[in-house]
């Protein structure tokens, strides 16, 4: 009988019933062991399943009769093969443990070694002798790190540093210094920004827009002038260079210096260009700028509510910190409304305040105080809410809060 024939069994044949771990079945009835399931113990790592035939377990193993009659091709292999993989019974399709030596089937984990940790962070753990770095030796690693490139990024984000380092640089007073430090300290900080303006002018003769801007800005505040004085006869054309560049502060800017005549001639058409240009960019203060000028005919544009509606609306959209005005403006305006252009509309001017003194525009917090407090705008009366907004305003800074009702004992 062939081998395959000897080994496979035919389709009308039944599953034997259930036997024992010792029980193995032949092809033919199912009595006695098989000799081509003999597993050696120490290739299978799993134990077998109870009452599975011999013909479905995978043979891994063992010694195995073949035929002295048959050709070669039939002969002894090396490593007998899994003759029987693709008929396995459903329960014995399972892949055996890895073998490392063990006799008792069971796998020896402990001379594995462990994987390394994905993120290993142990030489960042401080010491006892931690500390962190003096103000001195932070600024020559910024330094010597600037040195080491040419990229402007950071040679720029280095000077950047150093003048926001000026600017939080105390300065002592002669209550808790002498003359020789307050001296000192002023010379530091004359020197940190001779070096900052220095290289953002290198920067600025490269064309690199975010250097020459803030040149302009530094120069238009005072900071790296003669005596501290505001010089916009060298800011302005710095803030023309960057906003030629597609800078869009750098191009309000401009508009600006333009409409004030700040380093140049008054030119109110040049102005709108400028507001335009950084406008088109959104730039919330320039859209805040033509609005205005849109709704009172400024700037020599004609009168115009609804495009003026329109420009303070898109600021609206994009109002920060910096330039919440237009919030402010499109409340006041529903309060009292524009004739064919807005309704007037208290709930929504509240609302509208109510972001503006979020985003810590005091006038808005000083009106949501007076609403709450006599009731205006459909807002109850809530002294809690009043004083809460009232403090706000104080806090904030930039409005005089009106003690003039109040007397102060």
């Amino acid at each position: 009988m062939d081998y395959y024939e000897e080994q496979v069994p035919r389709p009308d044949e039944q599953m034997p019933p259930t036997g024992s771990d010792e029980q193995r079945f032949t092809p033919n009835d199912y009595q006695g062991p098989s000799e081509y399931s003999r597993a050696s113990p120490t290739h299978m790592s799993q134990p077998i399943p109870r009452g599975v035939p011999s013909q479905y377990m995978p043979v891994s193993g063992g010694d195995i009769d073949y035929d002295d009659d048959e050709e070669d091709f039939y002969a002894r292999p090396q490593t007998p093969p899994r003759v029987l993989e693709h008929r396995q019974h459903p329960q014995q399709l399972f892949t055996p443990a890895p073998f490392n030596g063990t006799q008792s089937g069971q796998v020896n984990r402990s001379n594995t070694p462990s994987p390394p940790p994905l993120l290993d962070h142990s030489h960042l753990r401080p010491g006892n002798q931690a500390s962190l770095l003096s103000y001195e030796r932070t600024l020559a690693l910024y330094r010597a790190n600037a040195k080491k490139t040419n990229l402007p990024e950071v040679q720029y984000e280095f000077a950047v540093f150093m003048i926001d380092a000026v600017k939080g640089l105390p300065i002592p007073t002669l209550a808790t210094a002498n003359q020789i430090e307050i001296e000192k300290v002023a010379e530091k900080r004359e020197d940190m920004i001779r070096e900052a303006t220095s290289l953002l002018k290198k920067l600025a003769d490269r064309g690199h827009p975010d250097s020459q801007y803030f040149l302009a800005d530094c120069y238009a505040n005072g900071i790296g002038t003669v005596r501290g004085r505001q010089d916009f006869d060298r800011a302005f054309p710095l803030f023309v260079l960057a906003a030629k560049h597609g800078n869009a502060d750098a191009a309000y800017r401009s508009g600006t210096c333009c409409e004030n005549g700040w380093g140049c001639r008054r030119e109110a058409s040049k102005a709108v260009q400028f507001f335009r240009k950084a406008a088109a960019a959104s730039h919330p203060g320039a859209m805040y700028r033509l609005g205005l000028a849109e709704l009172n005919g400024e700037l020599s544009l004609a009168k115009s509510p609804r495009e003026g509606v329109k420009w303070l609306k898109r600021s609206a959209e994009h109002a920060t910190a910096e330039f919440p005005h237009a919030l402010h403006e499109l409340a006041l305006l529903h309060e009292r409304g524009v004739d064919n252009v807005l309704f007037v509309d208290y709930e929504y001017s509240a609302e509208l305040l109510a972001q503006a003194a979020e985003l810590g525009y005091a006038p808005s917090a000083h009106r949501l105080g007076e609403c709450y407090e006599y009731g205006k705008m459909g807002c109850p009366q809530d002294p809690a809410l009043s004083i809460h907004y009232y403090v706000r305003t104080l806090i904030f800074g930039r409005f005089r809060f009106p003690v003039t009702k109040y007397e102060v004992h």
